[in-house]
């Protein structure tokens, strides 16, 4: 038996998410085009100031322990980084949202322990973005996942108080001291904001896609602060609803990682009970019909045949059922097409030239119809029609797509009344898709079945 193979096409890379980078990056723009006018236009408020970074901190952390889940079960290292980054992140907001609900004038430490923490964190966060998504070497980290970033913001604290006494103060606004931090936290943002955009484009995490997004509100939103510095805590700045604006997108992040989640769950759970049944079949169904097949082909007369044929065609939907039930729902239709179909080439010694596009994607249902009319057609050229040769397509046709299966065999008067159920079979399954179902056969020029949907 010889089969010859290709395969057509590929997967379009995802766009949406550089759209939306694009959008957010737009809009986050166009508000830092009006802060020359927020002077005039300010809102002082230190309640809606003190709510806001609230806001922020209960994001980040809530982000984290939903990274922190995720990391127990992924342990890359990117995941731990990440993790690390958002505890460090949120922990400063929650610092800097003390301070605010004091009312009270802080000393240099409580000046430059949140900068310094957030300087950390978005660091972190821009190493995560930047390093390859591989396995921790050390499996325990997924007991001490937090234990550097503990460590790392306890250190930054004794440094800080150590040296208090020598810190610049920050009572400007425009100083170096506090320009500095603001310089070096757009710097990670703008380089998480681009690496998480490159990596969402080429793998399917959700939560990737609104990372990139999110980075580049938080980038715009310091470069805001850098042109429009903030002279007065009381008072609520553009930059400030910019900072809220990349937490909301963390939010909503984090809102899909749990979509992700759950969905995820429930595929498992019917990913498992189909292979039990399929285990129970296996060793049920499957084999007393391989003993009646065995038990039967030792009787002699007329109607043996009759029967043989029927435990055959028996057994072979129970395998094609039990494969069914084995099967990944996100393989391609190409592929589970042309295993269906090699399956009956090994078995009735058919030939098969074969050409199936898998960038080709349908629904589970969908899928299996056209797996059956497959079948369907290629046992029909070989038990009715005797060819040694069956030619299947998959292909796209304008804006949906088609299925071909074609043989050069005798053929058959269209004309003439069937008494099988075969061709109505694939005819109702094709006009279910929806689609179309086209027999074109004569006698002597072989028989062609299109499927199109």
């Amino acid at each position: 038996m010889i089969v010859r193979r290709r395969m057509v096409g590929g997967f379009w890379a995802a766009r949406g998410t550089v759209a939306l980078v694009l959008l957010v990056a737009l809009l986050s723009a166009a508000a830092l085009a009006v802060g020359k006018w927020e002077r005039q236009l300010g809102y002082q408020s230190p309640s809606v100031h003190l709510v806001l970074e609230t806001v922020n901190a209960c994001v980040a952390l809530l982000l984290a322990f939903l990274v922190y889940g995720r990391f127990r079960r992924s342990e890359t290292r990117q995941d731990l980084l990440l993790l690390q980054g958002l505890v460090v992140l949120g922990t400063a907001n929650a610092l800097l949202s003390i301070t605010l609900m004091k009312n009270e004038p802080v000393g240099p430490l409580g000046s430059w322990l949140p900068p310094s923490l957030r300087i950390a964190g978005t660091l972190l966060i821009a190493l995560s973005a930047l390093i390859p998504d591989r396995p921790t070497r050390y499996r325990g980290w997924r007991h001490w996942a937090l234990a550097p970033a503990v460590a790392g913001m306890l250190l930054v604290g004794v440094l800080l108080y150590v040296r208090k006494n020598s810190l610049p103060s920050a009572a400007s606004p425009t100083s170096s001291a506090l320009l500095i931090p603001q310089l070096l936290t757009l710097a990670c943002f703008a380089v998480a904001a681009v690496a998480f955009t490159l990596q969402a484009r080429s793998r399917d995490d959700v939560l990737l896609r609104w990372l990139g997004p999110a980075c580049a509100v938080g980038a715009i939103a310091r470069l805001n602060y850098l042109f429009f510095p903030p002279s007065n805590a009381d008072w609520l700045y553009s930059g400030d609803v910019l900072r809220t604006a990349s937490y909301v997108l963390l939010l909503i992040a984090a809102g899909r990682e749990i979509s992700r989640h759950w969905a995820l769950q429930a595929e498992a759970a019917v990913a498992e009970d189909r292979r039990r049944l399929a285990r129970e079949m296996h060793d049920g169904v499957l084999q007393e019909l391989g003993y009646i097949r065995s038990e039967i082909s030792t009787f002699d007369g007329p109607e043996v045949d009759k029967i043989l044929g029927a435990s055959d065609r028996a057994l072979d939907e129970a395998r094609q059922l039990l494969e069914a039930l084995g099967r990944s729902d996100d393989e391609p239709l190409g592929l589970v097409l042309h295993r269906a179909v090699e399956q009956l080439s090994q078995r009735y010694g058919v030939t098969l030239d074969l050409e199936l596009d898998e960038s080709i994607v349908v629904d589970r249902p969908q899928r299996h119809a056209l797996v059956r009319i497959a079948r369907e057609a290629v046992l029909n050229a070989v038990r009715h029609g005797g060819v040694d040769r069956v030619r299947v397509e998959l292909s796209r046709d304008g804006d949906g797509s088609r299925l071909r299966i074609s043989d050069d065999g005798p053929g058959f008067d269209p004309g003439r009344p069937q008494t099988g159920f075969g061709l109505i079979s694939m005819r109702e399954r094709a006009e279910a898709l929806p689609g179309t179902f086209v027999l074109t056969t004569q006698p002597d020029e072989g028989t062609t079945v299109v499927v199109r949907w």
